[in-house]
């Protein structure tokens, strides 16, 4: 298999994409098992939170350039990229708008795809060792993966465009300066620090995760009539669900919430 799965307490499962995937994660043979796995735990109530790794010197180099040549050669080069951009920006949707609480651990570089999928996470942790780039223009091609939407709402447009025409590498300070990640780590404590961010993000109730998540990418793309109504909706939404009267009692008995994650659909 292309990725090892281990389940933590709090809800948390780190998904490790395997050497081989991680040097060449977006072929059909590595990346549909691995959307698939992503896909069932965001769709498993008892997994409140996932973490994102790779292995040896990758986190995710991306798209495989050696089957780009070929498919090059045989005509098929559009119906392949076409295939593995719909396949992987699905993903990243779902990533996004999920109530699921994603961490990527950037143990090693991430380009191209790879950096995509690692942007698409709500935390992102890299470890000394690591870096990011781009990759794209050194192949003559033009971004994917999200990175054009997901980039400058971290790091602002103009350093953004710099980063893509200057076809950079950004060290793991790099990244962190310009607010591309949010942690810098000691490879050894990348994961245990990844899922520490984990479980303390995933105990919020489904409805606090899921809502914050997709008002915070809408507020960057709506005026401000049209977020307050987004907000409304969501809010009164919110307060039909076993969570919110659990958070209420919680706050009115002066504890701690001990949220179910069920929702008003179940």
């Amino acid at each position: 298999m292309p990725f090892t799965v281990e389940r933590h307490d709090g809800g948390v499962a780190v998904v490790s994409m395997s050497v081989e995937a991680s040097k060449n994660t977006f072929n059909r043979h590595n990346f549909t098992p691995i959307r698939n796995k992503l896909e069932s735990l965001m769709e498993d109530p008892s997994c409140k939170a996932v973490v994102i790794t790779g292995s040896g010197k990758f986190f995710s180099a991306g798209g495989p350039v050696d089957e780009f040549a070929n498919a090059i050669d045989e005509g098929t080069i559009a119906d392949m990229v076409s295939e593995m951009t719909e396949s992987l920006h699905k993903l990243i949707l779902k990533i996004r708008t999920s109530e699921t609480v994603f961490v990527s651990a950037i143990n090693g570089a991430a380009a191209g795809g790879g950096l995509g999928l690692a942007l698409a996470t709500d935390y992102r942790i890299c470890s000394e060792k690591a870096k990011v780039a781009a990759a794209f223009f050194g192949l003559g091609a033009s971004p994917d993966g999200g990175t054009t939407w997901l980039l400058p709402r971290l790091v602002g447009s103009q350093r953004a465009r710099k980063f893509f025409f200057n076809n950079e590498v950004w060290s793991a300070e790099e990244s962190l300066e310009a607010g591309a990640v949010d942690e810098v780590s000691q490879s050894e404590l990348l994961i245990s620090r990844s899922i520490e961010v984990a479980r303390n993000w995933g105990k919020w109730s489904v409805n606090s995760r899921r809502s914050t998540k997709q008002l915070i990418d809408a507020s960057t793309s709506t005026f401000l009539e049209t977020q307050l109504e987004f907000e409304r909706a969501l809010m009164i939404s919110s307060t039909q669900t076993p969570d919110f009267l659990e958070g209420v009692t919680a706050f009115m008995e002066k504890r701690e919430p001990i949220f179910s994650g069920g929702n008003e659909d179940e």
